[in-house]
């Protein structure tokens, strides 16, 4: 079985809609250190995503980032 292809979106289209509110920006990596070194403006860890999967609806936009 073929695994689906992930869309890419530009920085700058990521930026946009995370600023908007329209999306969660997510640092990819499981170590919640290595991502505070490589944090992004408005980012947030994995284990910050799952404390907040419960509130969040299935349309939630999610981008994940990694350096």
């Amino acid at each position: 079985m073929e695994a689906a292809a992930v869309p890419r979106i530009a920085v700058e289209e990521a930026r946009r809609k995370v600023v908007a509110g329209d999306a969660l920006l997510v640092c990819a990596y499981g170590d919640d250190v290595k991502c505070r070194q490589l944090g992004l403006e408005g980012s947030i860890t994995l284990s910050e995503l799952e404390s907040r999967l419960p509130a969040l609806t299935k349309d939630t936009e999610i981008v994940f980032y990694c350096a």
